[in-house]
């Protein structure tokens, strides 16, 4: 016995499908009248056979045996929940995803955050230079080693992040510096792009390098101790139209693409995108509408390529006005970052870990403790993995000198203590280590230099209103 079997979405409309006795058939559960998924199978034919005479259509697809079509196996097709049996899948296959869900927990805990340690040799050298230290190998190391000796620094951080020359790096007894921060309950973790290239096509803007042969230095990362990996996209915000979409785009690929690697090969991905601030007077709500904007398409690319939220870490930027702006307050930094983050972050994300650029020292542990009042359930632990809020004055009271060492490390070690205590909603305003007045000092130049550039503005404004009040008042001569 044979039956025609063809489909219709509509009574006068049949769409062509051929079937053949090598491939799987059509069962019920993939008819589009909605009431066929409730009847049997010998009721859903004779339903079909009488739509196909009403529709007085006679293509012909082919001729399949009835004891194939009562015995085939429902084809699976992709659906809206495909992703998830794919991710699912992907938890199956990974030896390593248990260890990374775990590392990825224990790094965004409660009280904790991440050190990023991770500048480049020639950024390094810099700021070593800056204190009239010169920039060699030997004076990179002893700046490593200070960092990661601080007695008691295993309380406040977690985890911290390295350049690949800092990894193999050694401390001058000879103890690896991944052992020596293992003994004090500290991750180590390693920067794996390879730094920024200009976009063809753009107005200044970067897209991240470092895929080719990224599994590889994964691998070697993995064994050589480091648990979790960072790879930073900048994105730059302005006034007019930055950034662009192309842009946006190229990132979040990369992002998501490096995510993928680094899950398969041991580490917890650090996804940063560095939504970066830019000259300009924008306002606080021109920065959170792209932070939105750019956090949801990065979370998009994420899921296109299965990779498992619960085994990532987020480093974003916290929402700040434009550089020419008035500085915002702490609450509202605190508003419209909790704001953002709602939006676009899914509650499987473990811990968002906050980077501190454009902040003072302490501004950046006020908007953190701010964070927690603000939303004190938040789904994932709002958290900071801060470079020169943690590093800035460490570096100073040291300035290369061996009887620093000790208060070096003690201011580090405050530091950290301060922005813990941020992070649990515990801090004291007024108690904070630095004792620069950096952050007044800052907010002061802000303030001065938006008030410059928007005097300029409003001035450039009148200017163009007087030309074009000065030529409409000259009449021109009617055409005849």
């Amino acid at each position: 016995m044979y039956i025609y079997v063809t489909i219709i979405r509509l009574p006068l409309i049949t769409l062509q499908r051929p079937i053949r006795p090598s491939l799987r058939c059509l069962t019920t559960s993939q008819f589009t009248f909605p009431t066929a998924k409730k009847l049997k199978l010998c009721q859903a034919m004779k339903i079909f056979s009488s739509l196909l005479l009403a529709s007085l259509v006679t293509t012909c697809s082919a001729f399949v045996p009835l004891n194939q079509v009562l015995n085939a196996t429902p084809i699976k097709t992709r659906g809206r929940f495909a992703a998830l049996k794919m991710v699912s899948r992907a938890e199956k296959e990974n030896p390593y995803m248990e260890e990374l869900k775990a590392n990825a927990r224990k790094i965004g805990g409660r009280g904790r955050g991440i050190l990023a340690s991770d500048e480049s040799n020639a950024t390094t050298g810099k700021r070593l230079e800056a204190v009239g230290v010169e920039n060699t190998e030997e004076n990179r190391r002893k700046w490593r080693e200070l960092l990661y000796t601080a007695p008691g620094l295993g309380q406040y951080i977690s985890g911290a992040i390295m350049f690949d020359e800092t990894l193999y790096q050694k401390t001058a007894e000879g103890k690896p510096f991944v052992d020596v921060l293992a003994e004090q309950n500290i991750i180590p973790g390693i920067k794996v792009d390879t730094g920024l290239q200009n976009m063809f096509g753009t107005d200044g803007e970067t897209a991240t390098q470092g895929l080719d042969g990224l599994g590889d230095r994964c691998k070697a990362y993995y064994k050589q101790g480091a648990r979790f990996a960072k790879w930073r996209a900048v994105l730059k915000v302005d006034d007019r139209d930055l950034p662009s979409e192309k842009a946006i785009w190229e990132n979040a690929h990369a992002l998501a693409r490096y995510a993928a690697i680094a899950q398969e090969n041991g580490l917890v991905p650090i996804v940063e995108p560095e939504v970066t601030l830019g000259p300009g007077a924008y306002s606080i709500e021109r920065t959170a509408f792209i932070s939105e904007r750019v956090n949801s398409i990065v979370m998009n690319w994420l899921n296109r390529y299965d990779v498992v939220l619960d085994a990532i870490l987020l480093k974003p930027n916290m929402i700040l006005p434009g550089l020419d702006a008035p500085i915002a307050s702490k609450e509202e930094v605190a508003k419209y970052t909790v704001q953002v983050m709602k939006r676009s972050i899914p509650p499987a994300v473990p811990s968002i870990h906050f980077l501190s650029g454009g902040m003072g020292e302490e501004e950046a542990t006020l908007n953190l403790q701010q964070l927690q009042k603000e939303y004190p359930d938040a789904p994932w632990s709002l958290t900071f993995s801060y470079g020169r809020a943690l590093q800035s004055s460490t570096l100073k009271t040291w300035s290369g000198k061996q009887e620093n060492w000790k208060a070096a490390q003690d201011i580090l070690v405050k530091l950290a203590q301060a922005n813990s205590q941020a992070q649990l909603g515990q801090f004291v305003e007024g108690t904070h280590p630095d004792g620069k007045n950096a952050p007044v000092f800052i907010s002061i130049l802000r303030f001065v230099l938006g008030g410059c550039m928007r005097l300029i503005s409003r001035q450039a404004v009148e200017v163009d209103v007087s030309i074009a009040q000065r030529k409409k008042s000259q009449k021109r001569p009617r055409c005849k």
